[in-house]
Order: C-alpha cells, then sequence, then structure tokens
C-alpha cells in the first residue's frame, strides 16, 4: 500500500535534491570565478595607459599612431574578464595585436622586381645626410648576386657625390654611369636605362624642405623617365620628422616602400611605426650597420618583440 506514492515522493526528493546539487555547483563556479578572474576597470588601467601614450611619444611615435594604440587598448581591456595571474600577459597580448594590424603591410618588394621587366629602374629620395647613398651600395650589394646592377649617378649637384658612388661601386664590384657634375639628371638617367642591365639603382641629391629649385628636378626626374620603383630613404635618428619628409617627397613622386637607416643605433623605433600607419606604404628594409651585408628585409615581428620584450 502507498507504494506509488513513496515512489513519487522518492522521485522529488531527487529531483529536490539534483536541483539543489546544481544550483549549489552554480554558486560555487560562481566564488571560484571571482577568485581567479579580474574584471578590469578604466581606473585599473587608467594610469598604464596614460604612462604608455607618453613613453610612444617620446620613442618619436606621431600623435594619431600613438592614439591608435592607446584607443586599441581602451577597447580591449577595460571591462574584460581576464585571469588574474594572466593580466600581464593579456595585457602585452593586446599591444602586440595592435602593433602588428599598423605592421601588416605586404613588403612585395622582391616579389616586384621579380615580375617586372628588365631594365627596371629605382629612383632613390632622402634628404641630406640619411645614408641615401650607402643604402644604394648596400642594396645593390644584395640585388647584385641574382641580376646585373648599374648605378647611375644622377646626384650632379652635391660635390664629391660622384666620387662617392664611384668608390661604393668599386667595392662592391658594379658599374656605375656618369656624365659628370652640372648635368641634367633626369637625361642621365634616361641615357642609363639604354644600357643593358636588369636592375638600375639611381641616386639623386639629397633635398631639403627650402630648396625648390632641386624639388623641381625631382619632378622632371620622374616624369621625363617613369621610374618602376620609387624609394625614399629615411634617417631612423631624425625622429618624428620623418613624417613631414615623406609628405614632402611624396606630393612630387608617390613612394613606393622606404628605407629605414641607422637602426642599429636608434633606442626608439617609433617613427618607424608611424610611417607604416599613417601612409600605408611597405617598409622594404633597415640599415642596421656600417657594412654592405646590414641590410635586413623588414621583419614587423622584430620590431614587435623590440617595443613588447
Amino acid at each position: 500500500m502507498f507504494s506509488f506514492f513513496r515512489k513519487k515522493i522518492s522521485e522529488f526528493l531527487k529531483n529536490v535534491k539534483k536541483k539543489v546539487e546544481k544550483k549549489i555547483k552554480e554558486e560555487i563556479k560562481k566564488i571560484k570565478k571571482k577568485i581567479e578572474y579580474t574584471k578590469i576597470k578604466e581606473e585599473d588601467v587608467e594610469e598604464f595607459l596614460s604612462k604608455l601614450e607618453e613613453d610612444l611619444i617620446n620613442s618619436d611615435c606621431s600623435f594619431s599612431t600613438t592614439q591608435k594604440i592607446i584607443e586599441d587598448l581602451r577597447k580591449n581591456l577595460i571591462g574584460k574578464e581576464v585571469k588574474k595571474k594572466e593580466v600581464e600577459k593579456y595585457i602585452k597580448q593586446k599591444i602586440r595585436e595592435s602593433l602588428e594590424e599598423i605592421l601588416n603591410l605586404k613588403n612585395d618588394f622582391f616579389e616586384k622586381i621579380e615580375k617586372s621587366k628588365k631594365p627596371l629602374l629605382i629612383l632613390f629620395f632622402g634628404f641630406n645626410g640619411s645614408g641615401k647613398t650607402t643604402t644604394i651600395a648596400k642594396l645593390a650589394y644584395l640585388l647584385k648576386k641574382k641580376y646585373k646592377v648599374l648605378l647611375v649617378a644622377a646626384d650632379t649637384f652635391r660635390a664629391g657625390s660622384i666620387e662617392q658612388l664611384k668608390e661604393h661601386a668599386k667595392k662592391i664590384n658594379v658599374d656605375v654611369f656618369e656624365k659628370g657634375y652640372g648635368v641634367d639628371p633626369a637625361s642621365v638617367i634616361y641615357e642609363a636605362k639604354k644600357l643593358n642591365y636588369d636592375i638600375i639603382l639611381a641616386d639623386t641629391a639629397g633635398r631639403s624642405h627650402t630648396n625648390k629649385n632641386l624639388m623641381e628636378e625631382l619632378r622632371k626626374i620622374v616624369r621625363v623617365n617613369n621610374p618602376d620603383i620609387k624609394i625614399l630613404v629615411l634617417d631612423s635618428l631624425t625622429g618624428s620628422d620623418v613624417i613631414n619628409q615623406f609628405k614632402f617627397f611624396n606630393e612630387v613622386a608617390p613612394i613606393d616602400y622606404v628605407i629605414f637607416t641607422k637602426v642599429d643605433v636608434n633606442e626608439k623605433g617609433g617613427n618607424i611605426l608611424s610611417i607604416a600607419y599613417e601612409f600605408k606604404v611597405p617598409i622594404a628594409f633597415l640599415g642596421v650597420g656600417q657594412n654592405y651585408e646590414d641590410l635586413e628585409e623588414f621583419d614587423k615581428e622584430k620590431i614587435i618583440k623590440n617595443f613588447i620584450e
């Protein structure tokens, strides 16, 4: 008798027990989560972000590049739940993601050379003292392993420039084409293009903001010779002024690639991020020493590691 009711009561109690146990387990999980995780609040990271902003600007990052990184971090940190012991790792990862997005520019320099018709004309620009001529020699040293390379002395303005290029050419065993000083550089390059070479690297006179005649001369060089690749050489030690330099040359001849020099003695490096972010132009190489071998193909991973490790 009453077996049916006993059975139903037993089933009811079992269900109650299961619900209670489930509720208890859920509460335990919540408690455990509170102990293991922390929700990042704005006040938790405000001092850090303020200091990071200051450090980025002091590292020659432009204002807009700095703001991009800081805003990325605000969005990816504030309100997020992170394991307490992994907060530092999480923040570094979010900084990495922001830098990766900035530097995510395809460096297709060698691919473009491989696919282009020959002769291929590469024209170099840069301010006085940027290391342009030495960089041309370094790139020639790299390219001559596979191609027949010619250096063109189209800096017919600065005294000693032709001798400097010829000295480099002698050391790396490549040919030089020159017509002397005072000659129209556009015509020098034009004649060089008729010669039997795979790649022509043309040096040009170092410019400055104030020399309008040299800038008009540069316009003519580009108009007459229609270079396949235009490279701007920037001195990494120049600081944030590289932004103005890029704008200056880009108005005359849209830049295809950038090469930064003296990176090995530059402790900052923020201007590399600025050029990549503000102009979306690939950085092809970094000059990292005095020897001809010291021209490294750009590796964004090295730049990122220098910032966060």
